[in-house]
C-alpha cells in the first residue's frame, strides 16, 4: 500500500518591509527643525509700543517695507500672549463680508432682514478672545476701508459684537511699495495708533540664529493707575489749553490724511496710551512711538516737551531756597526753569525775591553750563528799581555774561553783520551798585 505524502506549502520569498519615511517625511522633519526657534526678553522699544497699545485695547496700525517681519511679529505676539490669531486678508474681500451679508428670513416685514457675519467673526465670538490681524489694508480699496470704519472702531460685523477681550493689529505697506495700494482714508486712519515697523539689523541675525524677542504685555503697577490717569489728563488738557489749534487738525496733503492726525479721538487715544505707559514706566522713547504714531510728529512732540515742563520744580519753590532747591540736570530743562524763575520775579516784582533769583542763577552758573545763566540774567537786571542794592554775588555771574556777547559780537563780525555795541545788563547792573 502506497502513502501519499502531502505537498510542502509554497514558499513565499521574505518582503522588503516598507521604508519608514519618505523623503517628504524628511522634509517635513528638516523643516520642522528650522521651524523650531526660542524666545528671549529683549529691549526692542516698537515692540514694546505695539503691546502697550494693544493692552490699551487700541487698534494698531504697523507701517513697513514689505519683507520685514510684521506678519511675523503678530504671529509671536499671539503665541505669547496666548491668543488665537485670525488673519483677515483685506483687499481679497468685499464690503460685505465686513459689514455683514443680508439674510432674508421668513417675514422680512416684521423680523427685517438681519445682516450675517463672517466664518471667521463667528469664530472670535465662540473662542471669546483673540487677536484679530487685517492685514494689506493699503492695499483695500476704499468701499473696504469704510466697511471696515465700524469693524475698528465699535468691533460690530453685520449684527455680530466681538468679544472685549479681542484685540485688533493691521499691517499695510507705504503706497509707493504696496501692490496696487490706495491711501488710507482719513476716517480709517484716525481710528489707529500707527507704528512705523523697521527691521533691527542685531534682532535679524540672532533671530535667523534661532532666538527672537519676547513679546509680553507691559506690567502695570497697581498702586500708580490712579496716579497715571491724573498725570495724562494734565498732559493733555494743559497743552489742549494752551493750544487750541491742536484739538482738531485734518492734514491738507492727501498722504498725510493716510497717517495719524490730530483730533478729539486720537486725543482721547493719547491721553489713554499716557496713563498706560505711565503706569508701566515705559521708557520716553516707547511713550513717543505712541504719541507721535497717534497725532502725528508736530502735535506729539509738543506734548512730549509739555511732559517735560510738567516734571519741572515750582519757580516759587525755588525762590524759597535758591541754595538747596533741585534744579535739572539737562540743559533745556534748566534753561526753562530760569526763564520761568524770572517770569515769576517779574509777574510779583520784590526785593527779597529778586535777590533770591540772582544767587539762584549764581547757584546754575556754578553747577552747569555758564551760558545758560546769560538770557535770564540780561532779564533779571533789567527788573532792578532805583532803591534795590546789587547783590555782592552779581558779580560772578557779569564775566560769563561778558564772555558770550563778546563772542556773539565776534560771531557777528564774522558773518559780516555789525556787533551790537554797549555794555550787557548784568554788567551795567553791577557798575551802577559800585
Amino acid at each position: 500500500m502506497s502513502t501519499h505524502t502531502p505537498a510542502a506549502p509554497p514558499t513565499t520569498a521574505p518582503t522588503t518591509p516598507p521604508a519608514r519615511t519618505s523623503q517628504l517625511d524628511v522634509a517635513g522633519d528638516l523643516l520642522a527643525l528650522l521651524r523650531d526657534t526660542t524666545t528671549e526678553p529683549r529691549p526692542d522699544p516698537q515692540l514694546e509700543a505695539l503691546t502697550l497699545a494693544v493692552a490699551a485695547d487700541l487698534p494698531v496700525l504697523l507701517w513697513g517695507e514689505p519683507g520685514i517681519g510684521k506678519t511675523a511679529a503678530l504671529t509671536q505676539l499671539a503665541a505669547s500672549l496666548d491668543l488665537p490669531l485670525t488673519t483677515v486678508i483685506a483687499s481679497v474681500h468685499e464690503p460685505s463680508d465686513f459689514s455683514g451679508l443680508p439674510v432674508i428670513g421668513d417675514d422680512p416685514a416684521e423680523q427685517g432682514v438681519p445682516m450675517a457675519p463672517p466664518d471667521w467673526a463667528v469664530r472670535l465670538v465662540r473662542a471669546g478672545r483673540g487677536l484679530l490681524f487685517l492685514d494689506e489694508l493699503s492695499t483695500a480699496p476704499p468701499a473696504v476701508q469704510a466697511a471696515l470704519l465700524r469693524l475698528v472702531l465699535e468691533r460690530r460685523i453685520g449684527s455680530l459684537q466681538l468679544p472685549s477681550d479681542v484685540r485688533i493689529v493691521a499691517a499695510a505697506n507705504p503706497r509707493a511699495s504696496a501692490a496696487d495700494g490706495w491711501e488710507l482714508s482719513p476716517p480709517l486712519a484716525n481710528r489707529f495708533v500707527h507704528l512705523q515697523w523697521t527691521h533691527d539689523h542685531e534682532v535679524v541675525v540672532r533671530g535667523l540664529a534661532g532666538t527672537w524677542p519676547r513679546a509680553t504685555l507691559p506690567r502695570l503697577d497697581p498702586e500708580r493707575l490712579a496716579e497715571s490717569v491724573d498725570f495724562a489728563r494734565r498732559a493733555v488738557c494743559g497743552l489742549l489749553s494752551a493750544r487750541a489749534g491742536l484739538v482738531h487738525r485734518l492734514p491738507s496733503n492727501e498722504a498725510r490724511q493716510g497717517g495719524p492726525w490730530p483730533s478729539p479721538r486720537s486725543w482721547e487715544m493719547t491721553l489713554r496710551l499716557t496713563a498706560f505707559a505711565t503706569a508701566a514706566g515705559s521708557s520716553r522713547d516707547v511713550l513717543s512711538l505712541l504719541v507721535r504714531g497717534t497725532v502725528g510728529d508736530g502735535p506729539g512732540l509738543e506734548l512730549l516737551a509739555s511732559l517735560d515742563r510738567m516734571d519741572l520744580p515750582d519757580p516759587e519753590v525755588l525762590l524759597a531756597d535758591p541754595a538747596g532747591a533741585p534744579l535739572p540736570e539737562r540743559g533745556d530743562l534748566r534753561q526753562a526753569v530760569l526763564d520761568g524763575v524770572v517770569r515769576a520775579v517779574r509777574t510779583r516784582p520784590e526785593r527779597e525775591r529778586w535777590d533770591a533769583a540772582w544767587a539762584l542763577l549764581v547757584r546754575a552758573m556754578e553747577t552747569g553750563a555758564p551760558d545758560l545763566v546769560v538770557v535770564p540774567a540780561t532779564t533779571l537786571a533789567s527788573l532792578r528799581q532805583e532803591d534795590w542794592d546789587v547783590p555782592a554775588s552779581i558779580d560772578k555771574l557779569a564775566g560769563a555774561v561778558s564772555l558770550s556777547r563778546r563772542a556773539d559780537r565776534a560771531a557777528a563780525r564774522a558773518a559780516g553783520v555789525s556787533g551790537a555795541s554797549g555794555a550787557s545788563g548784568v554788567s551795567g547792573v553791577a557798575r551802577a551798585g559800585r
